[in-house]
């Protein structure tokens, strides 16, 4: 049957428009899922911890990379105050107020220019009447480890006599050797044995 030509016009005109409308409707977005991030102590190093893909603040990186700041370890810390400060040893643990007292090889005997730490340390200790002290006798590695032991007992002994002699109570001093089991500087030369022969002054209660 043929149509009027109006209706015609009329029909062409909405399919056109039909057509345009179907064109020009919004495409349906893309969802797309993030991966989930490290959980723990990878989440402080690894790219795009904390934070989505390009987010702010990431200069110079490329879209997907977060730029990661690691952080600097901490600088080592000498004994303040001792001989040999700078050089960092098994003795950086615990800093004493006191001075160390450094022995001649294989000697007990207490030199003259060890004697102002020494005196310095009872001074200290007359001053702090409620601390107590145990001074611990260290020897360089060479020699047996019972030898050892037995000469830092006997420079431990040698330093107690000296500190109660000079009025220290014995009751406050306590005393152990260590022998050569815990330098203070690690090598295998003079420069490292002479700082690990001494007696080392730690303190309780203060």
């Amino acid at each position: 049957m043929r149509l009027p030509s109006r209706l015609q016009v009329l029909f062409a005109v909405a399919v056109l428009a039909g057509s345009l409308a179907l064109a020009g409707c919004p495409k349906s977005p893309v969802v797309t899922q993030a991966r989930p991030g490290p959980v723990g102590p990878a989440a402080s190093t690894s790219p795009g911890a904390g934070a989505g893909a390009g987010a702010p603040g990431a200069a110079g990186s490329s879209a997907g990379e977060i730029a990661v700041t690691r952080p600097t370890p901490p600088a080592e810390t000498a004994i303040a105050g001792q001989p040999g400060a700078g050089v960092v040893g098994t003795a950086a643990a615990g800093v004493s107020p006191l001075k160390d007292v450094f022995f001649e090889y294989d000697k007990a005997a207490i030199n003259a220019d060890q004697r102002a730490a020494l005196n310095d340390n009872v001074n200290w200790l007359k001053a702090n009447s409620r601390v107590k002290t145990v001074i611990e006798g260290h020897c360089d590695e060479r020699g047996t480890a019972e030898y050892n032991l037995g000469l830092g007992d006997r420079r431990t002994k040698a330093l107690r006599d000296y500190l109660v002699t000079s009025g220290i109570a014995g009751d406050r001093i306590g005393t152990i050797s260590y022998g050569k089991e815990r330098p203070f500087v690690i090598g295998h030369d003079e420069n490292a044995w002479k700082m690990n022969r001494r007696g080392h002054f730690a303190v309780q209660g203060q």
